[in-house]
């Protein structure tokens, strides 16, 4: 057993899915799945970032209460239950929803292949939506000279709210209204990207893990097929896609 082994050994640890996952004090469920290489399906989550547990796609079963993983704090001998088909099927009825909730057309969408909430319906194996579409409409915002803010996409996942907040110090994003009226704004006079303080250095122009946040001028430079998620599973990789435009995509 070498040191690393004996390190995971001493550490706290709680179980999922019947494995032994250790755990650093302060951890939430989420970071020490990861940490230690099981994926548990998320889009609001982002390593290093605060908590927020907006989106309810890492349901998971602990201790017998269903809880999201990514607030949850890790506890030594916690049960926790991700793999259930129960849990699989109330995650799977969360991600319908928040396809039939926007406008979300795979086949004709920018950023196929490398959206995170593609990637993620196909890891719960959806292939059909199951509600009725809503079909609502919403503003396309193309008044900043180098990025399309397409509202059609937005599953409030509110990480451009915090990397806006966080890193960029800027707070360009917030979101206004509650439940289905809840929608994203954009802090300038007129309320348009163009207006504000949005650059495309910022960290909250690189977050988002659909289509709402788009660089302009390099739709489908990366051909369908060779993009982030089409070369490996969103279970294989467990983050958010990088940009369109990352450079380790092999063409």
């Amino acid at each position: 057993m070498n040191d690393a082994q004996n390190a995971a050994n001493e550490r706290p640890a709680f179980t999922l899915d019947g494995g032994r996952i250790p755990f650093t004090p302060g951890q939430t469920i989420m970071d020490a799945a990861l940490a230690a290489g099981v994926y548990i399906p998320h889009l609001c989550h982002k390593p290093g970032s605060a908590p927020h547990g907006s989106c309810r796609v890492c349901v998971v079963r602990a201790n017998g209460l269903e809880l999201s993983a990514c607030t949850t704090p890790a506890q030594p001998d916690l049960v926790v239950e991700s793999e259930a088909d129960d849990i699989r099927a109330l995650r799977l009825a969360v991600v319908q929803m928040l396809f039939i909730e926007g406008n979300h057309i795979c086949p004709a969408c920018e950023v196929s292949g490398a959206c995170a909430l593609q990637a993620v319906a196909y890891h719960c194996g959806m292939l059909t939506p199951r509600f009725p579409q809503r079909f609502p409409r919403r503003a396309v915002d193309a008044s900043h000279p180098d990025f399309v803010l397409d509202h059609n996409r937005c599953i409030l996942c509110e990480l451009c709210v915090r990397a806006s907040r966080d890193d960029d110090g800027k707070r360009v994003f917030a979101i206004s209204g509650r439940g289905i009226a809840s929608r994203l704004i954009v802090d300038s006079p007129t309320g348009l990207l163009g207006d504000s303080s949005f650059s495309k250095d910022d960290a909250a122009a690189r977050v988002c893990p659909v289509g709402a946040i788009l660089p302009r001028r390099q739709v489908f430079r990366i051909p369908i097929g060779k993009r982030y998620y089409d070369r490996s599973p969103i279970g294989h990789v467990g983050d958010v896609a990088p940009r369109l435009d990352a450079e380790d995509v092999e063409l």
